[in-house]
């Protein structure tokens, strides 16, 4: 008979999928890529989440990364690119497959499971200047509290096979599917751009409430800085 009191086995999986151009101003424009997370590691609170980042926070987290672990070699990310192009979609997925491979290979390394950096960074919609306040102590908020109050709708691997099946009925009768198509085995998420500006809403009314740091509070997410 076997043994049913088998320990379960930890898991860590990340995607990167689902890649956004914003435009600031007429010149400007920089892509988003949503980080999608599912574990059941103790290491993390949250078991499930889903944000968005872009290539300059992730250039941004290796360095704080390899400041706080010295003796570390960290996993390489995608080489910037001065000329990389917002409409290639060849360009678009090799860098996402990059970040992905890099996330994995971070994540791999138990050591750097414990920087409270990587766990704002993968669930929690704070910008760069908000992230190293808070891991700092410098705010009226914990790590725990930023990451326990990033909400959002989050579609895993099984439900999004369901999703497709109902899908390709819909086809049947003329109609589109809607699905977004990620890397490979990623999962969607129909967390949107809009949605996340109504959460970051609320979560500076509900610390305004609660603190004089109005002016560090007011937003999750700065405007990112150059690709």
């Amino acid at each position: 008979m076997e043994n049913t009191n088998l320990v379960k086995k930890e898991f860590i999986s990340v995607w990167v999928r689902d890649p956004q151009v914003h435009k600031e101003e007429f010149w400007h424009a920089y892509i988003t890529y949503e980080i999608c997370l599912h574990t059941n590691s103790m290491c993390f609170r949250k078991k499930t989440s889903c944000v968005r980042r872009r290539y300059s926070e992730f250039v941004w987290l290796r360095q704080k990364l390899q400041n706080n672990a010295l003796l570390i070699e960290l996993p390489k990310l995608p080489r910037g690119n001065p000329f990389f192009n917002l409409n290639s979609d060849f360009q678009i997925t090799q860098r996402m497959r990059g970040l992905q491979h890099f996330l994995e290979a971070v994540l791999q390394t138990p050591l750097l499971l414990s920087d409270s950096l990587l766990h704002l960074f993968l669930q929690s919609p704070l910008s760069i200047a908000k992230m190293d306040a808070c891991a700092q102590g410098q705010t009226h908020y914990t790590v725990a509290q930023a990451i326990q109050r990033c909400v959002g709708y989050t579609r895993f691997p099984v439900e999004e096979q369901h999703q497709e099946e109902d899908s390709k009925t819909c086809c049947d009768s003329d109609c589109e599917s809607t699905t977004s198509s990620g890397l490979g085995n990623s999962i969607g998420c129909a967390t949107s751009v809009e949605e996340d500006s109504s959460y970051n809403e609320s979560f500076s009314h509900e610390f305004q409430a609660t603190t004089p740091e109005a002016e560090l509070c007011s937003s999750l997410s700065s405007s990112p800085s150059n690709q």
